[in-house]
């Protein structure tokens, strides 16, 4: 079930993460560099996209992994996917509202993000 779900996840995160990458590079521009806020979109879009491609692998390696790892990895995918929708959410928030209080919660994504590679590490030192 979960190697389905980190998959569609990862999918949809990539989608997204072009769509809005396009919608931000061409309608949201103006906008975005009136407010002085296109590094924060860009950064916004470059880690949800990395982060996908992350649960993509994670679906692959729980399809071919030992039992022993797989709980790892589902801890793994679990937190790049809370990061992406803490961590890029927030800094999407910032660039939509203006509301910089946003920018507090940022680092509680960025956490789960290296959360996520160290437990993808440990899984594949358990492996």
């Amino acid at each position: 079930m979960s190697t389905k779900f980190f998959l569609q996840s990862g999918a949809i995160l990539g989608a997204l993460g072009v769509a809005l990458g396009a919608f931000g590079a061409h309608a949201l521009r103006p906008t975005l560099e009136a407010s002085g806020r296109m590094d924060t979109f860009e950064t916004a879009v470059k880690y949800q996209f990395y982060h996908a491609l992350a649960l993509i692998l994670i679906s692959v390696l729980l399809q071919n992994t030992a039992v022993t790892s797989a709980k790892w990895y589902h801890w793994a995918g679990y937190s790049f996917l809370g990061g992406v929708i803490v961590f890029s959410g927030s800094l999407y928030t910032i660039c939509f509202t203006g509301i910089k209080a946003f920018g507090a919660v940022a680092p509680i994504g960025g956490t789960l993000m290296i959360v996520g590679w160290v437990l993808l590490f440990l899984g594949a030192t358990k492996q």
